[in-house]
């Protein structure tokens, strides 16, 4: 994986992530916290894509091989939910 590679990924995660939040209503932190939300949500996006058995409309492929794909729909699936269940743990109540 080439630097250019690492950058591309990084900005994908961020996007996802970031449109994660928007989803989830609940945002705190700036970019770095949205590129750790978008490969969040990709595990977690997958892993509930694997339990329903659905496919993954848009992959991203990193690096030129078929095995470093970033599951684009589903991290953002994945980093919304995160974000709506960790919305609802720290909020306060009044």
């Amino acid at each position: 994986m080439t630097l250019i590679d690492l950058l591309v990924l990084l900005l994908v995660a961020g996007i996802c992530g970031a449109l994660g939040q928007a989803i989830g209503g609940y945002s705190r932190g700036g970019c770095l916290v949205s590129i750790v939300l978008g490969f969040i949500g990709a595990l977690l996006g997958s892993w509930l894509q694997q339990r329903v058995g659905l496919p993954e409309p848009l992959a991203i492929n990193v690096g030129g091989s078929l095995f470093k794909q970033f599951p684009v729909v589903w991290s953002i699936i994945g980093a919304a939910l995160f974000v709506a269940v960790i919305g609802l743990i720290s909020r306060r109540r009044a």
